[in-house]
């Protein structure tokens, strides 16, 4: 006689794979679908990657390339000829306001720089610099006041060249013959935490030059023990 529970764990364990082999049928391409989604996503990253590479190399050359050509107007047509849109483009064109700058084309430079300045697309730090070089330039066209705007806002607390922005400022008022206004930024400067030691110097030096001292912490004077000693040991001293 055969052992009724060996039937019955036959028939469950047929059971069982039947309901398998269903249920792989019904939902066995979900996995296969993963599967092929990850693989193709790691493929269009990776192609992504090589496209992205392969742009900035031709960018690369094509910038060395403008750089390596000898006349100045040569220069300056071929890196006005470079892409002048997403965050990439931000060094061509500081190179074009430098190239047009060396050429005598201050109100070209100014233009390029302002543009680079207000393009939201490009880096903040390469907007920044931008805006303080469209700024430093003085072509006869430039008004002071509207220089004094873009430098005071470059001026503002924690900004990255607060420090040169407050020079140029300084630079503008005495042009405009603004002496007092002059000072205040040099003292600003003279003054600041974060101010390097060769703008510290030039500062105290225009200082100096329109006839006021810079103001320096007094020295503290602070007693030896030798120089103690000696003058309590010295009887006219004691006294």
């Amino acid at each position: 006689m055969s052992n009724p529970e060996s039937f019955i764990d036959e028939v469950s364990e047929e059971v069982r794979r039947d309901r398998l082999y269903r249920n792989m049928r019904r939902y066995g391409w979900i996995p296969l679908l993963a599967v092929l989604a990850i693989v193709g996503g790691a493929a269009w990253v990776e192609w992504q990657r090589s496209q992205d590479r392969s742009a900035a190399e031709a960018r690369g050359d094509a910038l060395l390339a403008a750089l390596e050509i000898d006349d100045a107007t040569g220069r300056i047509a071929a890196l006005e000829a470079l892409p002048t849109d997403g965050a990439a483009s931000a060094v061509g064109r500081m190179l074009l306001a430098a190239e047009q700058q060396r050429a005598g084309e201050i109100a070209a430079a100014e233009a390029t720089l302002q543009a680079l300045a207000v393009d939201a697309a490009a880096p903040e730090l390469y907007r920044d610099v931008a805006a303080l070089k469209a700024a430093m330039l003085t072509s006869p066209d430039t008004d002071p006041a509207q220089r004094l705007i873009a430098l005071e806002a470059l001026a503002a607390p924690g900004a990255p060249f607060r420090m040169l922005a407050l020079e140029q400022i300084a630079l503008v008022n005495l042009a405009q013959g603004d002496t007092e206004a002059a000072l205040d930024q040099l003292r600003q400067i003279i003054e600041a935490a974060e101010v390097t030691p060769g703008l510290r110097d030039r500062a105290e030096g225009l200082m100096v030059a329109l006839g006021v001292a810079p103001e320096t912490a007094p020295q503290e004077i602070v007693e030896t023990p030798d120089a103690a000693t000696d003058a309590a040991a010295d009887p006219v001293a004691t006294e």
